[in-house]
């Protein structure tokens, strides 16, 4: 009797422990250089057109395109500290726009209250859509590449069969000029202040919470997490969940934006937000991650982007940079989590010291 008192009572205190300090190496490492990369680029297109780059409207813009993305990748970053991976968002998001759209043209499609219904709608729908990508990849036990994979197909393909392949255009006008285009004061955008504002959030649910060292330890250790108490199929479907429903949100901040439902133009979307996300240092592996880091990794291609635009260079080139500075990024996190776990090895193992000379602690030389 004991004993099965005393579990419960010792899970949560193991489980409130905060991440290991390789992970938080790593994570420090990684936010510098990202940090410094930016900086680079910032340098770089400012030396080559200072008047067009460095102009505040011309910030402002790159603060924006970066809006949308940073929603999603609050999320993203969720899903792969768990050691999974979210496909679909960019499907998501074009689904609960469209959901959205035409519900807020069946209830007459101006005014807040049916803004209102609709942003609600868009959050349903995308909250459906990660809680169904959880189920799956935590109880039907298929992996996340896959179940993802085929409910981006799905969730496109419903959007289509909706749409018969064309945007829609029912936006309520108060979205349009409030939240789209609108500013909260002088130059600063609605838009970038309700994805700042969904970004704290995330960074305070991530680092400061239960369920933000749930998500590490179960990104770290599932199995370990399962010993200590944690329900990590349950854990995993919350995190599904969310990502999802921010998508969802995303749709209708993209319906304000573009006053469209962009369909065919949200293909790279998925593709996008994970290389921010992994540029900003959260581990493909699981277990170490950053909000802070994953805003900077997103404003690194939308800073590339708008800088081709300027110095006249095409536009695609930005695809071939993002994916090398994409591939760099995962080769240095492999390597420098391989150097740290040895070196953590090498202390502790008794084997290994022994094969340098070393005792075990306690055993005579």
């Amino acid at each position: 009797m004991s004993g099965a008192v005393s579990t419960p009572q010792t899970a949560p205190a193991t489980a409130d422990r905060a991440p290991s300090g390789v992970g938080a190496r790593i994570l420090r490492a990684q936010g510098l250089q990202i940090v410094f990369i930016l900086a680079v680029i910032v340098v770089f297109f400012s030396a080559l057109k200072p008047d067009a780059f460095l102009s505040v409207s011309n910030f402002r813009g790159i603060v924006v395109n970066t809006s949308i993305l940073a929603v999603l990748g609050v999320g993203m970053t969720l899903v792969i500290v768990t050691g999974g991976i979210d496909l679909s968002v960019g499907s998501v998001l074009v689904f609960s726009g469209v959901v959205a759209d035409k519900t807020m043209k069946a209830l007459g499609g101006q005014g807040w209250g049916v803004a209102a219904v609709g942003l609600l709608v868009a959050c349903a729908c995308g909250l459906g859509w990660g809680v169904l990508n959880g189920v799956i990849i935590a109880k039907g036990k298929v992996p996340p590449l896959i179940t993802t994979l085929g409910s981006l197909g799905m969730a496109l393909g419903f959007s289509q069969i909706m749409t018969t392949g064309i945007d829609l255009r029912d936006v309520p006008d108060v979205l349009v000029n409030n939240i789209g285009f609108g500013n909260v004061f002088g130059q600063v955008p609605s838009l970038s202040v309700i994805s700042l504002v969904v970004i704290l959030l995330g960074y305070v649910v991530l680092h400061h919470t239960r369920f933000g060292l749930y998500t590490f330890a179960v990104g770290s250790n599932a199995e370990a997490g399962r010993r200590v108490g944690i329900g990590v199929d349950r854990h995993l479907i919350k995190v599904y969940a969310l990502c999802g429903l921010l998508a969802g949100f995303a749709g209708m901040m993209n319906l304000s934006f573009f006053q469209s439902t962009t369909i065919s133009g949200q293909s790279n979307t998925n593709l996008n937000v994970i290389a921010g996300v992994v540029i900003g240092g959260t581990s493909l592996f699981g277990g170490a991650g950053s909000i802070f880091g994953t805003v900077i990794g997103l404003l690194i291609p939308s800073t590339l982007q708008n800088g081709f635009v300027i110095i006249g260079v095409q536009s695609f080139w930005q695809q071939v940079v993002v994916g090398a500075v994409l591939i760099a990024a995962v080769f240095t996190d492999q390597r420098r989590r391989a150097r740290s776990m040895a070196g953590a090895t090498s202390r502790t193992h008794p084997l290994l010291r022994l094969r340098r000379g070393t005792p075990p602690q306690g055993e005579p030389r």
